[in-house]
This record gives structure tokens, C-alpha cells and sequence, in this order.
């Protein structure tokens, strides 16, 4: 389980309700509940936060890695002169 450095979290904060977040286990768990009623929680993966909210971490799985590659690809394929 990776351990966030007391320094990062003291500068990071919910996308959510703005609050300061603590690491339980391998997620990041806001300190003040949401809207909902429920405090916000944040997966993290190979020690990167990731601190989309729910309804934008659910949007860029179903997009996918590879659409996000693609779209580089065809920036980088593009001339400053086209532009």
C-alpha cells in the first residue's frame, strides 16, 4: 500500500467540498461530508491520486485509455504551419 507523503496531503484537497483529505488504506477520504451526506473518497493507483469526482472518474473510464493516445497522435501529426 502506498504511503501519500504528509506534504502532499497537506496540499491537497477534495474536488468536491474543498475540504483537506486523509489516506485510509489505499483511498483518500475527505474531511467533511458532501452534499450527499458522504464523505468523498479517492482511489489511489501505483501512488497517484486520483482525485476526479465520481461522475468524471466514471466518464474517463468509459472513454478510455486508448482514445486519449489517439487523440495525441493526431495532435503531434499536425504541422504549425497548418495550424
Amino acid at each position: 500500500m502506498p504511503k501519500i507523503s504528509p506534504e502532499l496531503l497537506s496540499v491537497l484537497r477534495c474536488p468536491v467540498t474543498g475540504s483537506s483529505l486523509v489516506q485510509e488504506g489505499e483511498e483518500l477520504v475527505a474531511a467533511v461530508a458532501g452534499e450527499a451526506g458522504v464523505k468523498p473518497r479517492y482511489a489511489i493507483e501505483d501512488g497517484i491520486p486520483l482525485l476526479l469526482p465520481p461522475d468524471l472518474l466514471a466518464a474517463a473510464a468509459a472513454a478510455g485509455s486508448d482514445q486519449h493516445d489517439s487523440d495525441r497522435q493526431g495532435a503531434a501529426a499536425v504541422s504549425p504551419q497548418a495550424v
